[in-house]
């Protein structure tokens, strides 16, 4: 039985990959200080931790004998990282060179990192996915965080193998409708549900990738076991422009709310970004994905359900 260390497995993304590493076989040990994840999250089969990777100390804590890391424990807000940089700072790029430490120290197969789209900052062009290689210009605290951390893993490659995985615009069931400062689609559609009405924050010309989690689960699977993935960045996004006006439109003819209000723009809000997949489809072998009117289908029902 491989054995493999999930950080943030309390959060959104992290508790759903820990049933699909379960569902594989896997014996899964959890990591999260449930700053942000709920208890409740974690599947049973996890031998869990509370633990903060940030803290120098805390990760000795950590069971020796895992073969892999996927990290997702962070700040994940673009907004927060403005008003806080330094937690922002400890959360995403300290708790990053401490796992490497680990991972070098204990002989780790190779580490997978979430990384962000936020590493890109604003693309020339709208008309053209932002590929890998690409000029990184973050415009916010959190994707220079985000950039750090790549930065560090690609210095100790030799040692500790990587993939980054560029994670764009991830939605679905699970995701914490309560967090208003991260996650486009759960607060738009949050809003709708519970205020019957929407506050966007910036144009309504802006456009994103949006990327459903089934989708994400199965990139990160497939990146922890293909050999060609080994020390690159990869995007995780659909490789379909939806603008914020397009969006609100799909939401509100599921929700049959159509009251929105347009208030001033996010802090290093980006305007644009959708994504090249030709890493995705070429090194993971996923052509395929759920459409933005399935997925927000699911999702909807799924809060429905869950209310």
């Amino acid at each position: 039985m491989k054995k493999i260390l999930i950080t943030g497995v309390a959060g959104f993304i992290g508790s759903h990959l820990a049933k699909r590493f379960i569902h594989e076989g896997y014996k899964v040990f959890g990591i999260d200080n449930l700053s942000n994840g709920k208890i409740e999250n974690v599947p049973n089969e996890v031998e869990f931790m509370n633990i903060d990777l940030s803290v120098n100390s805390e990760i000795e804590k950590i069971p020796s004998e895992c073969e892999i890391i996927a990290h997702l424990a962070g700040q994940s807000s673009g907004e927060i990282s403005y008003h806080e940089p330094i937690i922002d700072l400890n959360k995403n790029t300290i708790s990053t060179l401490n796992l490497i430490n680990y991972g070098i120290q204990n002989k780790i197969e190779k580490i997978l990192y979430a990384s962000s789209m936020s590493v890109y900052g604003d693309i020339k062009t709208n008309n053209k996915g932002v590929s890998e290689s690409q000029y990184l210009f973050p415009k916010s605290c959190y994707g220079v965080s985000k950039l750090s951390s790549e930065k560090y893993l690609r210095i100790y490659k030799n040692k500790i193998p990587f993939v980054s995985l560029r994670m764009f615009n991830v939605y679905g069931p699970g995701q914490d409708l309560n967090n208003l400062r991260q996650g486009m689609v759960s607060i738009y559609l949050a809003q709708a549900l519970k205020s019957s009405k929407i506050i966007i924050k910036g144009s309504l010309s802006r456009f994103r990738d949006f990327i459903f989690i089934d989708d994400v689960v199965e990139a990160w699977f497939r990146a922890s076991k293909f050999s060609e993935a080994i020390n690159q960045e990869i995007n995780i996004g659909t490789g379909i422009k939806t603008t914020v006006k397009d969006l609100t439109r799909k939401i509100f003819k599921l929700t049959n709310v159509y009251d929105y209000e347009i208030h001033e723009e996010t802090p290093c809000d980006q305007l644009g970004i959708y994504a090249d997949v030709s890493k995705i489809k070429n090194i993971l072998k996923i052509d395929k994905f759920v459409s933005l009117d399935d997925g927000l289908e699911i999702f909807h029902d799924w809060v429905i359900k869950s209310s």
